[in-house]
């Protein structure tokens, strides 16, 4: 019995597409796989510019766990990031909705609700300081308006937390909007004339045709938005350095001062390694339950 043998003509496509692939694949390994291999390992070590590592097992671990700094510093990204699904996850579903029923000035609306992703990013916290200041600040001004006494914002433990994700929803819902505006276009227009028929209102539409069609969607957007917020770095560290009294203190924050401040790069790679690690944990529970919902629906 004669086999028969692979025909290399149909193998060709398949080692084409392979082949543009090993320029992506070397990028990736050199500056995302290699970076966190090395930090990872950094982790186990002791190490000084200028000196050879020295490993020391998980010391680092322990000694970030010891450290009542990291406690605050995970407490507050927690709250931090519970503040953000509050305004950024819902404000730009509501935005989208209400940009997408209108019947003019549309264009107009999703360019303007644009604009703040397109400001560079210290000009923004330039404005936003501003707008926070105690004494002249444009928000205690508005709201003196309504006889609210003048706020201490950036300067307060309690309202540092929440101006920076104040801040942070105004630099960033639009780009999330728009993305829902553009899932909301793929919604079939005969099930709202279908609804409208039957006597469905605005909410009922909403409820029960718009948010289940766009639901996939919400799911990767929140997934996206809880990795980014639990990364926050860059508008504590420009706007309070942490402060006051280590109020807005986060963990990437942390790790930046474990680094960057102490030359301790071992205990920065600890709470990297940490950090990545539950990072990835939130990822992969979000693809097997995504996964799960497209079997079921299958």
């Amino acid at each position: 019995m004669i086999r028969d043998l692979p025909n290399p003509s149909k193998k060709r496509p398949y080692a084409v597409g392979l082949g543009f692939l090993v320029p992506a694949f070397i990028v990736f390994a050199l500056f995302q796989w290699l970076p966190i291999l090395a930090n990872f390992l950094l982790a186990f070590t002791e190490y000084n510019p200028g000196f050879l590592p020295k490993w020391i097992g998980i010391e680092n671990f322990r000694a970030i766990f010891n450290d009542p700094r990291f406690f605050t510093a995970l407490s507050n990204t927690i709250f931090y990031v519970l503040i953000c699904l509050v305004f950024g996850f819902i404000i730009p579903i509501i935005v989208a909705l209400a940009i997408s029923e209108l019947r003019w000035g549309r264009g107009f609306f999703r360019t303007a609700i644009y604009i703040p992703n397109i400001l560079p990013a210290i000009a923004t916290y330039i404005i936003w300081r501003w707008i926070f200041n105690p004494q002249f600040g444009l928000l205690n001004a508005f709201l003196g308006i309504f006889g609210v006494e003048p706020q201490l914002w950036l300067l307060s433990g309690n309202q540092v937390l929440l101006s920076i994700a104040i801040m942070a929803t105004w630099q960033g819902f639009g780009s999330t909007a728009v993305l829902y505006m553009a899932s909301l276009t793929s919604v079939n227009p005969e099930l709202y004339e279908s609804a409208e028929m039957e006597g469905a209102g605005f909410f009922q539409r909403i409820w029960y045709i718009t948010l289940p069609s766009i639901s996939g969607t919400i799911k990767l957007l929140l997934v996206l938005q809880l990795i980014a917020t639990f990364q926050v770095l860059q508008e504590p560290y420009v706007l309070t350095q942490g402060g006051p009294n280590d109020a807005s203190l986060t963990l990437m924050l942390l790790t930046h001062q474990y680094a960057f401040e102490k030359i301790d790069f071992g205990r920065a790679g600890a709470l990297g390694s940490l950090f990545l690690l539950a990072m990835i944990g939130l990822s992969v529970f979000y693809v097997q339950k995504t996964g799960l919902a497209e079997t079921k629906r299958s």
